[in-house]
């Protein structure tokens, strides 16, 4: 057993930058064992602190809607066990006995004629731009191969942006520092008075607007919505989102699409808009603004929400990474993992867990209870940059390493139905979800009665 508070630099460290009181973070316990794997960075350090701070948000914001004060936060304990299977809940999946599709075959690495090029082409629409880009004659590994092997890596990086794809040239340093979160904008406004919540459930009668895709903010919103909220996410009809995806990161909430462009959906969506007490979106930088739902937009017109931001390359980088799009892998790429993970022979390779989704998933459903603790009427931004910046600048320079040992996640694993069939999945490190989730974007665009 490992018993970690105030000596826990991981905990004490992300529990700071959420702006909570640190003598509660010795309220956090961790026990068992969970590895994740060997590697040149701290990813069970990541693991174990952004649930555990997620734990502790849950329990300072259920102290509050109790009547007491925050710091009545009872000693919580985190198993390390549940923690490394949480973080891997996609390995985990099985629908209706299947394995899922994780990465198709024109994602990976890719040698350029000066280092490496990573792509992500899981989605069609990235898939189809990525082919067309580089002018493949068919779609195919070989065919990719050969295309990028020719040119230097930055030029098919340029060329595949330019067409809509996604390919990230791999960096032997760094990206420049980003902030693990940023409290960007308070109203002052409080939000909708929050009364005693159920035990356990201490996002109870919240209403979550959920507009976030694949998994860093996901993760967030079935967090959320595991603790007691109403998410509903809300998703446009012409983005079609992944079966295996949606069925990992759907627990928790209800979906339903509405094309914005057209005014009946567009009045659908004003009316979640006014009765939502927090929103929580996942495009990049200025993607909802020309549709006026920027955070600065929303608080505006409803001061005492809760907004939660979460980007890729992060809300600080450098033109032209701040308003492009990015996944767990890029930005391991782009940022110096992928080179600091290389194997022997150079070629990059990954961290053991796509912790930067994973672990900016857990902070934001952190930072969204500690600013509903705090009364709502605030901007929260997070990015997977700036968890992959903590990961490497901070957490990294402590030394301090997590125990692990052996383990099984056999007792972490469930098997609940679902519209898509029955799961075999990952549970939550924090208790267990009423019901698998239903197919994407069947629900209908309404909360349900509080």
């Amino acid at each position: 057993m490992t018993v970690c508070g105030e000596r826990d630099f991981a905990t004490a460290a992300a529990w700071e930058a959420l702006g909570g009181a640190p003598e509660l973070v010795g309220r956090v316990r961790y026990t068992g064992s969970g590895n994740l794997g060997e590697g040149p960075l701290p990813v069970p350090e990541l693991a174990r602190a952004t649930v555990g701070v997620c734990a502790l948000a849950a329990g300072e914001l259920a102290a509050v809607r109790a009547g007491g004060a925050a710091g009545d936060v009872p000693p919580l304990v985190v198993d390390e066990a549940a923690v490394a299977t949480a973080f891997v809940s996609e390995r985990h999946l099985r629908v209706a006995g299947r394995a899922p599709v994780t990465f198709a075959p024109l994602s990976g690495f890719w040698r350029a004629a000066d280092g490496w090029v990573r792509t992500h082409a899981n989605y069609p629409h990235h898939e189809a731009a990525l082919a067309r880009a580089l002018r493949l004659p068919s779609p195919t590994p070989e065919a990719l191969r050969a295309a990028v092997a020719g040119r230097p890596a930055v030029e098919v990086q340029e060329v595949v942006y330019g067409a809509g794809g996604l390919a990230v040239a791999v960096a032997r340093r760094y990206g420049d520092p980003q902030p693990l979160v940023e409290a960007v904008r308070t109203t002052g406004e409080r939000g909708r008075v929050l009364g005693a919540a159920p035990s356990g459930r201490p996002v109870a009668g919240v209403r979550v607007l959920d507009l976030t895709r694949v998994i860093a903010g996901p993760v967030a919103t079935r967090t959320l919505g595991l603790f007691g909220a109403d998410v509903l996410r809300i998703d446009p009809p012409g983005l079609p989102e992944a079966d295996d995806a949606y069925a990992d990161t759907g627990f928790g909430k209800r979906s339903a699409l509405l094309d914005l462009a057209r005014a009946g959906d567009r009045a659908v969506f004003e009316d979640l808009l006014a009765g939502a007490d927090v929103v929580v979106t996942g495009y990049r930088p200025g993607a909802l603004e020309r549709y006026g739902l920027g955070a600065r937009d929303l608080l505006e017109r409803w001061p005492g929400l809760v907004v939660a931001e979460l980007c890729a390359w992060g809300w600080r980088a450098a033109e032209p990474w701040a308003g492009r799009r990015g996944f767990d892998s890029l930005v391991q790429a782009g940022c110096g993992i992928a080179a600091a993970c290389a194997g022997p022979d150079g070629t990059p390779g990954v961290l053991p867990a796509q912790a930067l989704d994973h672990g900016t998933g857990y902070l934001v459903a952190a930072g969204v209870m500690r600013a509903l603790a705090e009364g709502g009427g605030r901007g929260l931004r997070f990015s997977l940059a700036g968890t992959g910046s903590w990961l490497v600048r901070g957490l990294s320079q402590t030394g301090v390493r997590a125990g692990g040992g052996g383990w099984s996640a056999e007792p972490w694993l469930r098997e609940t139905g679902s519209g898509y069939g029955v799961l075999r999945h990952a549970a939550s490190p924090f208790g267990e979800w009423a019901a698998g989730p239903s197919r994407w974007g069947t629900d209908r665009a309404v909360w349900l009665p509080r």
